[in-house]
């Protein structure tokens, strides 16, 4: 038997109650009937898409982090703001706890979430199970919730309100990056990781992905 053979059962990730999962007809969508949560949807895997959506969410990641994201004119005074310029200042004003939540949110999980699903991705997409496929499947599960991006996005666009009655402001390359970042996230974090380990299952059987994708 597979090691990586799977039950038709689903868990939901708000509440943990365990259901037998069973087919869909095309646009429906099961819900938890104990807290109403989403469990999973009838949605074709579409490998290509996650692996664009993954690269892309990669490169807005490094342009978010490296141009400024906001220009500020004071006094004659020009400055340039990046994410790191605005964490650093954070905790040089001794909210060292929100600062290193700050980094955690906004750089270290995006980035390892994006990491791991293009680690997962690419092999499944060449019709192969990558080393260690079950504990990076379970991370990406426990780091979904804590990618808080578009968090950190509204509180950028709070503050340049409140500083545009002081100074004036631009957005920067950055804004632009974290606000596609936050929307190729979002995208990446829609497709069900079910069809995931029922993949890789077809791929260890020795189906490959173009027996998936003609299934499907």
């Amino acid at each position: 038997m597979s090691r990586l053979a799977t039950t038709p059962l689903t868990i939901c990730e708000c509440c943990d109650a365990v259901y037998e999962r069973r087919p869909l007809a095309s646009g429906e969508i099961a819900h938890c009937r104990r807290c109403g949560a989403e469990l999973y949807r009838n949605r074709r895997l579409d490998l290509d898409a996650m692996l664009a959506i993954a690269f892309g969410g990669l490169i807005t990641f490094v342009i978010a982090n490296v141009y400024p994201v906001l220009i500020m004119e004071l006094g004659g005074t020009r400055a340039q703001v990046t994410l790191w310029d605005a964490i650093l200042a954070t905790y040089d004003a001794g909210v060292g706890l929100v600062a290193v939540l700050a980094a955690l949110s906004l750089f270290m999980l995006p980035l390892t979430q994006i990491l791991m699903f293009l680690y997962v991705l690419l092999p499944l997409r060449a019709g192969s199970v990558p080393a260690g496929f079950v504990p990076v499947m379970h991370a990406i599960r426990h780091t979904r919730p804590w990618s808080m991006v578009e968090v950190f996005l509204v509180g950028v666009l709070v503050s340049a309100v409140k500083l545009a009655a002081e100074s004036e402001l631009a957005p920067g390359v950055g804004l632009w990056g974290l606000a596609a970042l936050t929307v190729l996230l979002t995208l990446l974090t829609t497709f069900d990781l079910q069809e995931l380990w029922d993949l890789a299952a077809d791929c260890e059987a020795g189906e490959g992905v173009a027996v998936h994708r003609a299934a499907g």
